[in-house]
């Protein structure tokens, strides 16, 4: 397989400090959403719910993200839209202030479908923006702005812990102040975003970088098909841990509730951790050897997993945790790579299909959780990364960086 890289015409320097920005409103963004899956032992015990409409929650809600992602990324793809991003985080503000007041669990599924339309109309752009401040280093640039997300995912579940399972549903409304602050992050991301788009029009010069493969049409759809299976694997077994470890630790070691917010806050801080290694090591070494390792390299940790002690299970969660994370960063960017100049519809359909599938996990893993036991789910999800073994098949349309 031979590949060619045309030098881009204008040579952009990384520009840090939007990579760092844009990573922050991601750590918002995500920390906010995070807080949902966080409550669910209170909205358990309040709204008196089975597991699978545990999982309904959370199905409604990456569903709404999922669905829409692809489209917008593809209108933006052909009219980038720089202030869309603060209509997202107005969206999520607007859907926790309803998830605060929530009295009913339908009420609950409409308030959750509004922050899922807010993430859907927030990643595809602010992909966009970690990919026009990379100055060529998309991995790194990816893993920047995954950090934050996952970052943000991590410490949601311990504000929640400390803020809102103590003193009771009502206390979701102070994370609206943080999407207030999300909002003026994002104001100022939109600004330079703006001015960019005008500057490159008033030049009227390309400064896209070009990737030829020289793969068939059909390669290229096989090959996306693969990555789709492989983010199937990685956030299916993920939704395992984000929307049921808590009841896992609860159930089988007999933990309060916030003591297993602590665990979860580990397993998710080692996923934001992970993430910053996966993009710059994909820079490299090669994107495919990444998301190989990642994938199928976790399945040994997660196959024991279910069988360990208390504190063997906080150490095996965070050795998966930052295992597993380094995959994403190096897809997104071997996907755009497939696709040269769709960062939009590559980040679209991407994240929506990650939300899409942690979201049927969770309500699947629900309904097999009411008719058999948490602890089988999770013996049941530890053969997912074993999927991993089909990253064999994927070209090889990059060289290893000197």
């Amino acid at each position: 397989m031979t590949t060619n890289r045309a030098q881009p015409e204008i040579v952009q320097k990384t520009i840090y400090s939007i990579l760092f920005i844009i990573s922050f409103s991601h750590f918002i963004n995500d920390l906010l959403q995070a807080v949902i899956p966080s409550v669910y032992p209170l909205f358990k015990e309040k709204f008196n719910l089975s597991f699978a409409q545990i999982g309904m929650i959370t199905f409604t809600y990456q569903l709404t993200a999922s669905i829409l992602q692809p489209f917008v990324g593809m209108y933006t793809d052909k009219k980038s839209k720089p202030y869309s991003l603060i209509v997202g985080m107005s969206f999520t503000l607007l859907g926790l202030f309803f998830v605060s007041i929530a009295s009913s669990f339908t009420y609950l599924l409409v308030a959750v479908s509004l922050i899922g339309i807010g993430s859907s109309i927030f990643h595809p752009e602010s992909s966009r923006v970690a990919h026009l401040a990379s100055g060529g280093k998309k991995g790194l640039a990816q893993s920047i702005f995954q950090l934050g997300g996952n970052a943000g995912s991590a410490v949601g579940p311990l504000l929640a812990a400390l803020i809102v399972i103590p003193n009771g549903q009502s206390y979701i409304v102070w994370f609206c102040l943080i999407a207030l602050i999300g909002i003026f992050v994002l104001y100022k991301i939109a600004l330079w975003y703006n001015e960019h788009l005008e500057e490159k029009r008033q030049s009227k010069e390309v400064s896209k970088e070009v990737f030829v493969h020289q793969l068939s049409k059909s390669r290229v759809i096989s090959s996306l098909v693969i990555l789709l299976i492989l983010i199937f694997s990685k956030y299916f077994y993920l939704s395992s841990i984000t929307s049921y470890y808590t009841f896992f630790l609860i159930d089988k070691f007999n933990v309060s509730i916030q003591e297993s917010q602590i665990y979860l806050f580990a397993f998710l801080g080692a996923v934001a951790a992970g993430t910053l290694i996966g993009g710059p090591l994909g820079d490299k070494f090669g994107r495919k050897y990444v998301i190989w390792i990642s994938i199928l390299g976790v399945a040994p940790f997660t196959l024991l997993l279910p069988y360990a002690s208390l504190f063997w299970v906080g150490v095996l969660s965070v050795i998966i945790g930052l295992i597993i994370s380094s995959a994403f960063s190096a897809i997104l960017v071997y996907a755009t790579e497939l696709l040269p100049g769709k960062v939009g519809l590559v980040a679209g359909l991407f994240f929506g299909f990650a939300f899409g599938m942690g979201g049927l996990g969770s309500a699947v893993l629900g309904k097999l959780a009411d008719l058999t036991s948490i602890t089988y789910v999770f013996k049941i999800c530890a053969f997912l990364p074993l999927i991993g073994v089909i990253t064999g098949f994927l070209p090889n349309i990059e060289s290893k960086k000197q």
